[in-house]
């Protein structure tokens, strides 16, 4: 076999693929940093939990609601491609998003002194309302995307199922949306009160059980692929030899 025949082999191997993710994550991650620390220079607010943590900028405020669904788009796209269908297209889509998340905190400390815990808090996303938490929460769940990407692309198929029970995803959507509430919770609460209300916003408790069990049900795919891969695997037939 040809050196190049090797090499094109191995640029298209899974290992490839999730190296080839993970360095466009972490490279998107930077330029995160880079443009949360030109917006908070901007506005004076490196630490976003302060007094009035969403200046009223609109047309900067406007843009970076189209910036954040761009975000989303350019991470979902790399998964897209990257993976060879519905499974692994996913897997490398949550992969992407959760390096990048990770790595854009991992980056924004030496860029900007903070956050100096895990338990500071942050403004998460915008969309569709400012979601806010202590780091430490959006990195749990970006690590178990991380996790849950890595087995569904790099374990062979005959490893896994063809699809997960109907169950795991009921948890696991039940999880998301009370996560989502828990971010959004404070938001959700001052919404009717307007605009001025939500750039106002200061949240000061974090509803950590019900964050816990929102979690463990989003943790609910790993736990089923590892369950999998616990399961002994069936004795591959061997080819009868000739009497």
């Amino acid at each position: 076999m040809s050196n190049a025949t090797q090499t094109d082999r191995w640029t298209d191997s899974p290992r490839a693929r999730w190296l080839a993710v993970a360095v466009y994550a972490v490279a998107m991650a930077w330029v995160e940093s880079a443009v949360v620390l030109y917006l908070r220079t901007l506005t004076q607010r490196l630490d976003p939990a302060t007094t009035t943590p969403l200046p009223p900028l609109e047309r900067v405020t406007e843009a970076e609601l189209v910036r954040e669904a761009a975000t989303l788009i350019m991470l979902g796209a790399v998964g897209w491609l990257a993976g060879r269908d519905r499974r692994t297209r996913a897997g490398y889509g949550l992969l992407a998003f959760g390096l990048w998340d990770i790595f854009y905190y991992v980056f924004l400390k030496p860029l900007t002194s903070w956050p100096r815990s895990l338990l500071d808090w942050d403004v998460l996303f915008l969309l569709p309302l400012p979601w806010w938490g202590p780091v430490a929460a959006p990195v749990s769940v970006a690590l178990l995307m991380v996790l849950w990407g890595s087995l569904v692309t790099q374990l062979p198929p005959q490893r896994l199922q063809r699809s997960p029970p109907g169950l795991v995803w009921v948890l696991t959507a039940l999880g998301v949306v009370l996560a989502l509430y828990v971010f959004m919770a404070d938001a959700i609460r001052v919404a009717p009160q307007g605009r001025q209300a939500l750039q106002n916003l200061l949240p000061t408790r974090f509803n950590w059980l019900l964050f816990g069990c929102a979690w463990l049900l989003m943790a609910t795919p790993v736990l089923h692929l590892l369950i999998q891969l616990t399961r002994r695997q069936p004795a591959q037939p061997t080819a009868s030899q000739p009497e």
